[in-house]
């Protein structure tokens, strides 16, 4: 498959977020949807654009959004001998609603079961994260530089997403908390962006979907970083099944961090998807 102009996605993802999210950002009402998850009209906005505009260009490509129905997403995944777009319109919905600038649209395309390209864009910030599988990742066009290898994990910065953990290990990270501070900013897509960019250096997250982290993982994946879940299986599958993550951009300090938390990883390099 001939593969969409990197250039042109995130032309699409950052006009649309930019034209649809942010005049709508603090002035719109938040409904319930039957998972307990919130939606918006931007959500819907932004979900129609860029299926009308990716279908404009590549027409041969179906695309699973996040809120199409179940049914609807489970026949599309369900095909791996097609191309898909995964789209996540607004991750970090909640945080939209209550007007906390920390949302993003993001964007990644699945080829024989791989994710071969993902768009992450922050309208807030006006920061667009983009890879292509085995060509390195940017952000805004300038490459992601490599980092030096970091600290030990007790002064580490963990992005820890502390309502989707199993309890006890909630209760043993308050109780004998093993790096020096925590943040939790909620968007997973920039969760993967910026543990890329290096912002954070440890990551744990209890449950996310296909859409929330695909486009991401990717980029993050790029940068040579180290995840699994906590099972200690690779992150990404190409199904609809919540995924935990651990993660760390350093392969010693991701060593740390999976000791302390009891997990032998069964992928102990780098974790790009299906290498």
């Amino acid at each position: 498959m001939q593969q969409p102009d990197l250039e042109q996605l995130r032309q699409i993802v950052i006009n649309a977020a930019r034209e649809e999210l942010l005049p709508r950002f603090t002035k719109v009402s938040r409904y319930d949807k039957a998972d307990g998850s919130f939606i918006t009209a931007a959500d819907l906005a932004v979900q129609q654009r860029i299926e009308t505009e990716l279908k404009q260009y590549w027409p041969h490509i179906a695309c699973l959004g996040e809120e199409m129905t179940e049914i609807e997403q489970n026949n599309l995944i369900n095909d791996p001998s097609r191309p898909l777009w995964i789209l996540d319109p607004l991750d970090g919905t909640s945080n939209f609603a209550a007007g906390l600038p920390f949302f993003s649209t993001s964007l990644a395309l699945l080829h024989q079961g791989e994710i071969i390209l993902g768009v992450v864009y922050d309208p807030s910030r006006d920061e667009c994260f983009s890879a292509r599988k085995d060509d390195g990742a940017w952000c805004n066009n300038t490459a992601l530089g490599q980092h030096t290898p970091l600290g030990p994990l007790k002064k580490s910065t963990a992005l820890v997403d502390f309502k989707r953990l199993p309890s006890a290990l909630g209760h043993r990270l308050l109780d004998d908390t093993p790096y020096s501070s925590q943040r939790s900013h909620g968007s997973v897509a920039l969760d993967w962006c910026w543990m890329a960019a290096g912002r954070c250096h440890v990551y744990l997250h209890g449950k996310q979907k296909l859409w929330d982290y695909a486009a991401g993982y990717l980029i993050f994946c790029e940068m040579a970083g180290h995840a699994c879940t906590l099972t200690g299986e690779q992150v990404y599958q190409p199904n609809l099944e919540p995924r935990s993550a651990v993660a760390a951009l350093d392969q010693g300090l991701f060593q740390e961090w999976t000791e302390w938390l009891g997990i032998k990883p069964s992928i102990c390099d780098n974790s790009a998807p299906n290498k």
